[in-house]
């Protein structure tokens, strides 16, 4: 006899499931994860990604799938939905916090008034200065900017307020 698989049971299991680029943090935590859906033990799962381009897209799918399978579902089904689409004001306070010790600062609340944070001073996740210094709008990934702290003179990433 198969138990029937609990929608609180999948989250929990998707809190395990870490973004490929940022292995601080879940993609629950990344607001990615938007719903979950179980029909007859099977799992429907829907998330935003952060862009369409993404290109951890497959692999966060792929890690999705497989871990609903392990939970034992028999079918995962994993639904793009793009509208609305993905706001950095999604992330979770636990997951600022992650980012910022992982030594990424995190974007800023914006409200959907992105122009505000826009011109605001990056905030040094190590000595929490704001005397910084932009030097590159791409870093390691397109959702990333490079800066280099005045103060104490260590260069770090910032997840870009989208």
């Amino acid at each position: 006899m198969v138990t029937e698989l609990t929608t609180a049971q999948i989250w929990a299991m998707l809190e395990q499931v870490k973004d490929p680029e940022i292995p601080a943090v879940s993609l629950i935590e990344m607001g990615i994860i938007r719903d979950v859906n179980v029909v007859e033990n099977c799992v429907t799962v829907i998330m935003t990604p952060t862009f369409s381009g993404c290109p951890a897209l497959a692999v966060m799918e792929e890690e999705i799938r497989a871990s609903i399978l392990a939970l034992g579902a028999e079918q995962c089904h994993v639904q793009k939905q793009f509208n609305p689409p993905w706001t950095s004001d999604w992330i979770s306070n636990e997951g600022r916090r992650k980012l910022k010790e992982f030594g990424l600062a995190p974007p800023r609340r914006h409200g959907g008034q992105i122009e505000i944070v826009l011109f605001e001073p990056a905030v040094c996740p190590r000595c929490q200065s704001s005397d910084t210094s932009l030097k590159n709008d791409f870093g390691t990934t397109l959702c990333r900017s490079i800066y280099v702290c005045n103060r104490c003179q260590e260069p770090f990433e910032q997840f870009k307020a989208l």
